[in-house]
């Protein structure tokens, strides 16, 4: 079955995902930024990923108004556009539309069912490695898989991203893996956006595995107090990291790299407030969403 797909917020990760799917032969429309849509819609997307470099065709919108309505939306716009960008979904979705969350943090499905009552919103966690280079130019550096919670047409949506070259696993403890990305997010991506060097070179840095498992114990407190259960050794998972994707800037980095507003307020900053109403300390949580947030002030 041909899918219809809209990508809301079509960045790295939603041309990654987006482009995997039109690959395959989905009708996808990409909602973007002016800069990438002129390009994608003159000269297609230009995939550059570990496994080759094609130019893939897609539609290619900065409205989401301008887009059809569609089987899936791949809702990939930041944790600070989240409210806004949901309501601008509606005029597009059916009934039987499902809106896959692949996003940053761990509330962002909830907030999403919030703006779009009685609509199917399911949350994801991503792991892939992406950035755009230029105007409509994704690179890819490593990864590309996805966790999903179950929902009515998941299994559909399983089946079309397995067909595209994208692993997709169904799980009942999505809550759990989203919390686990979280834990390698706050351990990761401050450190590579204040350093402005990748995962490979900071961990190299003195101190900075220390600074690290302290940032991941203070995460797993809060997880606990919250009654989650992350799945795993977060602290191996941590360090396996790396070996994945050595060359990898956070989006953080390229966040601040850029000038643009940052997702830490949603990483390690969500770690600081939870941990602030549950009674649990996060030192090392704090220090990092308070450094980048400088930067974030400077850069402004």
């Amino acid at each position: 079955m041909v899918l219809k797909v809209t990508v809301m917020g079509a960045g790295a990760v939603g041309c990654y995902f987006g482009g995997m799917l039109a690959r395959a032969g989905h009708e996808v429309t990409l909602v973007g930024r002016p800069q990438h849509v002129e390009v994608i819609r003159r000269d297609g997307l230009r995939m550059e990923t570990r496994t080759f470099d094609e130019r893939v065709r897609v539609q290619a919108v900065t409205d989401a108004a301008q887009a059809p309505s569609a089987d899936l939306v791949l809702f990939c716009v930041k944790s600070m556009d989240t409210e806004p960008a949901g309501r601008a979904l509606k005029p597009l979705l059916r009934p039987d539309t499902l809106v896959l969350c692949l996003q940053n943090g761990v509330d962002n499905a909830d907030r999403l069912r919030a703006v779009l009552p009685g609509q199917e919103v399911a949350a994801a966690v991503v792991y892939v490695a992406t950035e755009m280079t230029g105007p409509g130019h994704l690179r890819h550096h490593g990864r590309g898989e996805l966790v999903i919670e179950p929902a009515t047409r998941s299994q559909e949506m399983q089946r079309a991203f397995t067909g595209a070259g994208v692993p997709t696993e169904i799980s009942d403890n999505v809550r759990g893996a989203l919390w686990l990305k979280l834990v390698l997010n706050s351990a990761y991506n401050a450190i590579s956006a204040i350093a402005q060097q990748p995962y490979g070179e900071t961990v190299r840095g003195e101190g900075i595995w220390d600074v690290m498992r302290d940032v991941v114990d203070e995460c797993l407190a809060v997880a606990g107090a919250e009654g989650v259960q992350v799945p795993g050794d977060p602290h191996a998972a941590a360090r396996k990291l790396v070996e994945s994707m050595p060359a990898q800037y956070s989006s953080t980095a390229q966040d601040l790299a850029r000038g643009k507003p940052t997702e830490i307020d949603f990483l390690n900053g969500y770690v600081v407030r939870r941990g602030q109403a549950l009674g649990i300390p996060t030192p090392a949580n704090r220090v990092l969403w308070a450094l980048v947030k400088l930067l974030e002030a400077k850069r402004s």
